[in-house]
């Protein structure tokens, strides 16, 4: 299974230029396709977007893990707040992406937490947990 493991990007500890650190906010999901006709368009587009990440303002780090042939891929990231989030999910490629990817979607679970900076990087077993834990509380739910 391809994961990029975890990287570093612009913001340090959580912290603005001159502001003072918060918790950071943590972003984990999984973006299941409908087939696997798509997954090598999803892959190639994901692989555009974690450098798009990578280089956007408020970013503490990302990973990126990929299930090809479950036409399963994961993210985990984490930001030094939600409006660092919000900037990044409204810039493209990643919204232009997000629009034209949603027809070939199956589905997606995202989940979103407050970690310590020393708790950072987050291990996809942790992120895994969270994950599942979200998609069976959306499943009773619904």
């Amino acid at each position: 299974m391809p994961t990029i493991p975890w990287m570093p990007g612009t913001a340090k500890d959580g912290a603005a230029d001159g502001e003072p650190a918060g918790p950071p906010l943590v972003m984990a999901s999984r973006l299941e396709l409908r087939s696997l006709l798509g997954v090598p368009r999803f892959f190639l587009l994901s692989l555009v977007i974690f450098q798009q990440v990578r280089r956007s303002p408020g970013l503490i780090g990302a990973s990126l893990r990929a299930e090809p042939l479950k036409k399963t891929f994961w993210t985990l990231s984490a930001w030094r707040d939600q409006e660092a989030l919000n900037t990044f999910n409204r810039t493209d490629p990643h919204a232009k992406s997000v629009r034209g990817l949603r027809p070939g979607m199956k589905g997606s679970v995202f989940v979103f937490w407050n970690a310590e900076p020393g708790q950072l990087p987050i291990t996809w077993d942790e992120a895994q947990r969270r994950l599942a834990d979200q998609a069976e509380k959306e499943t009773r739910s619904a």
